[in-house]
């Protein structure tokens, strides 16, 4: 009897157990230490065993972290966005959130902790499988870390615009989670977010054109190109004359060969008589929205 229901518990937690939870289900040290020696199981903290070898799963080295770090650990920060489907912030370490104070030793390669003085109870997302932090709490306390305020940002606007959250609720949480690092400026990037804003270059679209008295620009607009492909623009005027300009953000993942040759392809079947396509970097957003802000006036932008 004891030994299914080990088994059914190291289903349930991807093949991971504790020597507590094995003790309390009749399983004693010594018995433990003869499956160890006979390398069915491996000790792979001093806490947790693994009830087979082999190389462990990411869901291997979360249920790891959790177990290790104690009743109250949980998966957060990026890696929680990961478990809720939080797509390209991919990070190599799996990120377990602990009480302040908890002793985990040594740890395991490949896992990182971070201890909080607040109270995890109440971010612990309610679903099946590994202990998770909610996406709102994850994501916030991963972005008042950030010393890039663009990363911050980027990670606000990814969650919202992959439709795992909103921007009610991350303002919501930022006062739940106060005092949190950054909230004044997270609060003014979840305004423009609100707004429509589906990416940092977005963003820093829309604060161009207020810091050099531009019109802003309808954003995401659909429009289909010359081979009849519904296409999404990242921002468009209508000129005085008319015509209608479309401004394209170039980010690092542009420069590579085969997304430049589709950013050219693109261009090329967007444009029309009446539509113009320019295009700019993020990083001259960044360091140089004076100069954009400067063309766009020249190309017939009108002034807010």
């Amino acid at each position: 009897m004891a030994r299914d229901r080990w088994r059914q518990l190291a289903e349930v937690q991807a093949g991971l157990l504790t020597r507590a939870q094995l003790a309390s289900l009749g399983i004693d040290r010594w018995a433990i230490r003869h499956r160890v020696r006979t390398e069915r199981w491996v000790e792979l903290t001093p806490t947790v065993v693994g009830t087979a070898t082999g190389i462990l799963s990411r869901e291997q080295l979360m249920w790891l972290g959790v177990l290790h770090g104690g009743r109250d650990a949980m998966v957060g920060e990026l890696t929680a966005g990961e478990v809720h489907g939080l797509r390209n912030w991919h990070r190599d370490d799996v990120t377990i959130v602990v009480p302040h104070g908890t002793d985990i030793g040594s740890g395991y390669s490949g896992i990182r902790y971070v201890r909080t003085r607040r109270t995890l109870a109440a971010q612990r997302a309610s679903r099946p499988g590994v202990p998770v932090c909610r996406i709102e709490p994850a994501v916030l306390c991963f972005a008042s870390q950030q010393r890039s305020p663009r990363t911050a940002e980027g990670v606000l606007a990814a969650v919202v615009q992959q439709q795992l959250t909103t921007p009610e609720a991350l303002s919501d949480w930022i006062g739940r989670l106060a005092p949190l690092r950054g909230a004044a400026r997270f609060r003014r990037s979840l305004e423009e977010i609100a707004g429509g804003a589906h990416s940092v270059a977005e963003i820093d679209v829309r604060r161009m054109c207020r810091a050099y008295g531009l019109a802003p620009p309808t954003r995401q607009v659909r429009r289909r190109d010359a081979s009849g492909r519904l296409r999404f623009t990242d921002c468009e005027w209508r000129l005085a004359d008319g015509r209608v300009l479309v401004l394209e953000v170039d980010g690092a993942f542009h420069m590579d060969v085969a997304s430049w040759e589709d950013d050219i392809a693109r261009q090329r079947a967007l444009t029309s008589p009446d539509r113009h396509q320019v295009r700019c970097t993020a990083r001259e957003l960044r360091d140089e929205p004076w100069r954009v802000a400067r063309d766009l006036k020249l190309l017939g932008v009108p002034p807010a």
